[in-house]
């Protein structure tokens, strides 16, 4: 028997070691290998990097030269439960006012502590270039979470202010564009919000004052549209600060383009 190590049986009857390790009381799995050689170097790995003091021996730095012993976010937990005492399920290191989730070895995510109980407890996954967590069973984009829409384009509809698009935390993402079919644009000196729709192109509904303007606009440019026959889900906006009362004051009052009526003509 060796120390921390535990044989099991796959599926297919090929067998495998399972590793684990107690710190404080708690019972800490490390991870399923091939080989009971590999599960002991995890266990005897965790050992040296719990019991060292912080600071001196082993740190995010240093997971490639000690030849990846454990996952690396089995790493980046211990570290942070060795550095902070507080254990997490997911990749996350503490610091002051901040903490960062480590998604693999080259993909670091800056959050505010304020979305601490969050990521602690939804895992960030990856498909393509999208960062999503899943969450009663859909598919959530991390930039979600701070209003902006599945199809807003970055550097156009919003932008990371120092640059840094792993930079998650709130005081350093800037929004443009809140609602579906609205843009800001300078005309002669001042600044509107253009409402564009798309069928078969994309058509200009008007130019408003406001952005809720706007958004209301594309909402009733998108209403008119069915109405007469195209067969399209367009996304329609919630416009956020506004009463029901007010926003349908609005939807009645607000001119829209004459001519999307010849689209579908």
């Amino acid at each position: 028997m060796v120390a921390g190590v535990y044989e099991t049986t796959k599926k297919d009857g090929t067998p495998s070691y399972r590793a684990s390790f107690t710190y404080k009381g708690k019972h800490i799995s490390l991870g399923s290998f091939p080989t009971k050689e590999g599960a002991h170097r995890a266990y005897l790995t965790a050992e040296l990097l719990l019991r060292s003091p912080e600071g001196t021996l082993l740190s995010l730095s240093d997971y490639s030269a000690a030849g990846r012993p454990l996952s690396y976010e089995k790493w980046v937990i211990l570290l942070n439960l060795r550095d902070n005492g507080i254990y997490f399920k997911t990749p996350i290191y503490l610091y002051r006012r901040y903490f960062v989730y480590h998604y693999n070895e080259e993909i670091h995510l800056k959050f505010d502590a304020d979305d601490l109980f969050y990521y602690s407890n939804h895992k960030i996954m990856k498909r393509g270039r999208h960062l999503f967590v899943a969450d009663y069973g859909m598919q959530v984009t991390l930039t979600s979470r701070y209003g902006i829409k599945a199809h807003a384009v970055e550097g156009r509809d919003y932008r990371f202010i120092n640059g840094d698009s792993t930079d998650f935390r709130y005081g350093n993402l800037e929004i443009f564009n809140r609602y579906a079919g609205v843009t800001a644009e300078y005309k002669k000196g001042q600044l509107v919000y253009v409402s564009k729709i798309h069928v078969n192109g994309d058509y200009i509904i008007g130019r408003y004052a406001s952005e809720e303007e706007a958004a209301i606009a594309y909402n009733k440019a998108a209403d008119l549209l069915n109405k007469l026959g195209i067969q399209k889900n367009y996304t329609r906006n919630y416009v956020e600060g506004l009463t029901e009362e007010e926003a349908s004051s609005i939807y009645k009052k607000i001119r829209i383009s004459p001519k999307l009526k010849l689209v579908v003509k």
